[in-house]
């Protein structure tokens, strides 16, 4: 099965509030719940061709909003970043982030529930583990009887030291006089006063920023967690792996704890600046016990995939390759061809690769910062779904082309859709809880991602099949444009796919060589074939032969995909 992965932000996903005031409370402008993951909902995301989903944000994180009724410490708004904060600063390793349950008291229970309910509707969930920094205030009250906290044994009079689980800025008090105040907030000593924070002895910020000066654009609100490595060492980092550090064994235990919820892997937070020794450790004691359970890394410096693929990561993000080259295609700042040296350069891995066009982190494809155009993102879709058998991931509300261009709060005009604030996203909620908003635009580019999300488990020559790339062979090709066509093959030696896509907004006649490589590696044969078109249902003639082309016309900003 090839994996196709549908992401969710899940405090703003079921939120049907349209009427949001920016930099508005939870009471203000609502919050999406684990039970707006219905049945109907599950199964709408389903028939788009989904098997996974990826509930971003469940484990409890940094919030402006109250919760001391239910024993929930309180978090300081000046190291809190929006009123609903970043799902990236974990205040509780092992509790349900209390804005997404109806019944904050049985916040636990309704995930179980949300688990068993994706179970039961035939889809995979995975879940965020952040293990590279946790909020300032982090404060566990759900961990197992007789676990130490994280930093509750630290020696603070110590910069580093293997067994600490922070590191730490001796004799120096946290400054937090670059860190700006909450909105809302006036720089006076009566307001400072009631949102100011205080760190006796600075703890090192989450972004590998080891002093006691966080500045505006670094991750001010949360610190790095030890896992052995001392990177402020006379001559350069050097590593304490032996014994194996407090750290190692308190991570793998969240881990653990995790998958005996029953899930079924792991989206691992900026894993490349955890020491790939780590999770050597950590995907070995996991595995052993939840042989099923998958780790997805996030990891942007290419140099380091192989290290953190032979670590024990089943698949890594491949943002500075794949996603930077089709982003620049889609925008026509680079050449469809260029396509073909991204996956050439992770060929040896490429399975483990994950392809994406949007994610919580990158502009929406339809924001003025990116295409300002839903329909762009089709063709590169295509490539990403069907090159080859490695996951394919999509953002929610990516089906209906959402902009991201709402003025959220803390987040601003961006491009992207908020992490940090109480929102409702404006494709979500209508394409889920009021379809008859739609527009027609809206409900075409749903049908077109449904109908090539399918095709990645519905053929096997795409779940399971070789792929031949023909861009080579059409290099010298006057019928065909590189710069603004891609065609590849897929077949699993009984059906084969050839692939077109067009980036450029024109209707565009294409005609496309396969060379006789492609016969032998596939397993082809010369003759007539009947083709039909799996996006359009159009049937089509063609005579098959070495080292002849293929004559079809591609409609601008989509593409052909001739099953024969």
């Amino acid at each position: 099965m090839k994996l196709v992965i549908y992401q969710v932000f899940t405090r703003t996903f079921g939120n049907k509030n349209s009427k949001l005031k920016p930099n508005g409370t939870l009471a203000e402008n609502g919050v999406g719940k684990m039970n707006d993951f219905d049945v109907a909902t599950l199964q709408q995301i389903k028939t788009l061709g989904v098997n996974t989903i990826w509930y971003t944000g469940v484990i409890r994180h940094a919030t402006c909003t109250d919760y001391s009724d239910y024993g929930i410490p309180c978090q300081t708004p000046r190291i809190v970043k929006g009123k609903a904060g970043s799902p990236y600063a974990i205040t509780d390793y092992y509790d349900i982030d209390p804005d997404i349950a109806d019944n904050v008291s049985e916040r636990m229970n309704e995930f179980e529930d949300l688990v068993k309910r994706t179970h039961k509707e035939g889809l995979k969930v995975i879940i965020d583990f952040v293990p590279n920094h946790v909020a300032r205030e982090y404060k566990s009250i759900c961990k197992p009887k007789g676990m130490k906290d994280l930093g509750e044994t630290d020696d603070t009079s110590k910069h580093f030291d293997a067994n600490n689980n922070f590191y730490y800025c001796p004799n120096e008090a946290l400054d937090t006089s670059a860190i700006p105040l909450p909105d809302g907030i006036e720089a006076n000593v009566t307001n400072v006063m009631a949102v100011e924070y205080t760190e006796t002895v600075a703890r090192c910020t989450g972004n590998d920023r080891f002093d006691s000066h966080p500045q505006v654009n670094d991750w001010y609100e949360t610190i790095k967690l030890n896992y052995g490595v001392d990177y402020c060492n006379w001559g350069g980092r050097s590593t304490h792996f032996s014994p194996i550090p407090n750290t190692w064994h308190k991570m793998t235990d969240i881990l653990l704890f995790w998958a005996a919820k029953g899930i079924d892997g792991f989206r691992c937070d900026m894993a490349e600046m955890v020491p790939h020794e780590f999770w050597q450790y950590a995907t070995e004691k996991v595995k052993a016990q939840y042989p099923h359970i998958v780790f997805i890394g996030e990891v942007y410096d290419p140099n380091q995939y192989r290290t953190y693929v032979a670590a024990g990561f089943d698949y890594l993000y491949d943002k500075v390759g794949m996603y930077d080259c089709l982003r620049d295609v889609m925008c026509g700042h680079r050449s469809a061809s260029n396509i073909s040296q991204q996956w050439q350069a992770t060929d040896d891995i490429r399975e483990h690769i994950l392809y994406f066009l949007e994610n919580h982190d990158e502009q929406r494809i339809a924001s003025d910062f990116f295409c300002g155009n839903m329909q762009k993102g089709i063709p590169a879709l295509i490539v990403s779904a069907l090159f080859q058998r490695n996951p394919v991931m999509i953002y929610a509300g990516q089906e209906f082309g959402e902009r991201g261009m709402d003025c959220e709060g803390f987040s601003r005009i961006d491009g992207r859709s908020t992490i940090f604030d109480y929102w409702s996203v404006d494709a979500i909620r209508k394409g889920f809880f009021e379809r008859n908003e739609l527009t027609a635009e809206q409900l075409q580019l749903e049908k077109e991602y449904r109908s090539i999300l399918n095709i990645c488990n519905s053929e096997k020559a795409v779940s399971e099949g070789k792929t031949f790339d023909l861009m080579y062979a059409n290099e010298a090709n006057e019928g065909f444009d590189s710069y603004k066509i891609f065609a590849f093959l897929r077949s699993d030696g009984n059906t084969t796919l050839l692939v077109v896509v067009n980036f450029s907004e024109a209707e565009t006649h294409v005609s496309v060589n396969i060379p006789a490589h492609a016969f032998d590696y596939m397993g082809l044969k010369e003759g007539e074939i009947d083709m039909v078109d799996l996006l359009s249902g159009e049937q089509k003639p063609a005579m098959l032969r070495q080292e002849s082309s293929i004559e079809m016309e591609v409609a601008g900003l989509s593409g052909r995909i001739y099953k024969f």
